[in-house]
């Protein structure tokens, strides 16, 4: 007894408490719920972008190409009726519940797995359904261009500056979209150390 030190006793005492979740884990796990299903809600708003920019430049290339409407009319409408359509497998089953404000922890993270869960599901239906119709309906347009010069010129000296455009903004698309898949991976470990704390 007279080895033991003031502090040992306390220390014990301590080691002894059961532990539980702090009120502070249970209000981040329901901001982080919040936060996500916000996030998701954009992007899946984000996805209406699609479809109204194929439709422009179906009204732009029809206007101004009418020499070509024949060719570009069937082109631009397979790239719309593409958008459209994914612009229904995009949303389909995507939109999420509420998650109640009186959850608790457990649910909380369920929620924001299956949250998360539904973003990686989005990431990987953007590039089919959303920027495939997109491209179709840009190389329609640079194909309109190209074919309305002069007849002995070819293809790439009209097209070639929206060719140049449309290649910087693939890197750029395909850039973002690495971006996204980090920082998902990234909130996917923030979420995990946060159930480890939750228990």
């Amino acid at each position: 007894m007279r080895n033991e030190r003031p502090g040992d006793k306390l220390k014990a005492i301590w080691h002894d408490q059961p532990t539980e979740m702090t009120a502070m884990t249970s209000k981040l796990i329901q901001m982080r719920a919040r936060d996500l299903r916000a996030k998701t809600r954009k992007k899946l708003i984000g996805t209406i972008a699609g479809p109204i920019a194929v439709g422009v430049c179906y009204a732009l290339g029809l206007w101004l190409f009418p020499r070509h409407a024949s060719m570009l009319h069937p082109l631009f409408l397979l790239a719309l009726g593409w958008s459209l359509c994914g612009l229904y497998f995009l949303n389909r089953a995507m939109w999420s519940s509420v998650v109640p404000g009186d959850a608790g922890p457990l649910t909380g993270l369920e929620f924001c797995r299956a949250e998360l869960g539904r973003r990686r599901q989005l990431l990987g239906r953007l590039l089919l359904w959303s920027l495939g119709p997109l491209l179709l309906s840009l190389g329609t347009f640079i194909l309109a261009i190209g074919l309305s010069g002069t007849p002995g010129h070819s293809l790439l000296p009209n097209g070639l500056p929206f060719l140049v455009l449309t290649a910087v903004w693939i890197v750029v698309y395909f850039g973002l979209r690495v971006k996204e898949q980090r920082e998902l991976r990234m909130e996917i470990e923030e979420l995990e150390e946060i159930g480890r704390a939750a228990g």
